[in-house]
């Protein structure tokens, strides 16, 4: 089901996410959340999407396209459900890149961004999930579970 994407500005986006519970990993109630993320995040033309950016202030994030019209020169990202996730840089180095988001339509902005990060976290089955990504990947995933510690990429 498509979703109301909300706006820089709005509560759920300025706090930090809940960590979803053990209990919901697998069920139906986090299945239809990702479904909605996906189906919204689809709608928008995005390239990634977290809950509370439809008022769900849980710690799921959905991203990845083959080509985006978006951002049209960037390489494919796989498609990933990343829950409760655990971001670490792997090196210092940093690079700006334009952004834009769903909860802030209409404009870009030049975000420094780790070049490479390794990022952890749970599948909707609760499976661990690791993986490494350099460069867009990186800066997506990165951009993404801001929004899961209250931040919306004007704020960087």
């Amino acid at each position: 089901m498509i979703r109301e994407v909300m706006r820089m500005g709005e509560k759920v986006l300025m706090q930090v996410a809940s960590p979803v519970p053990r209990e919901l990993f697998g069920g139906t109630e986090l299945r239809l959340l990702v479904e909605d993320l996906w189906d919204t995040m689809k709608k928008e033309g995005g390239v990634g999407i977290a809950a509370p950016q439809i008022g769900c202030s849980l710690q799921v994030v959905c991203f990845g396209f083959e080509n985006s019209d978006r951002y049209p020169g960037a390489p494919s990202v796989p498609m990933t459900v990343l829950i409760n996730p655990v971001i670490t840089p792997l090196s210092d180095e940093k690079e700006g890149g334009w952004e834009g988001c769903l909860s802030v339509p209409g404009m870009r902005g030049w975000v420094p961004r780790y070049t490479s990060i390794r990022y952890e976290g749970f599948d909707i089955e609760g499976n661990p999930l690791v993986r490494e990504a350099q460069g867009f990947h990186a800066r997506v995933v990165q951009h993404e579970t801001d929004h899961l510690n209250g931040f919306v990429y004007p704020m960087r």
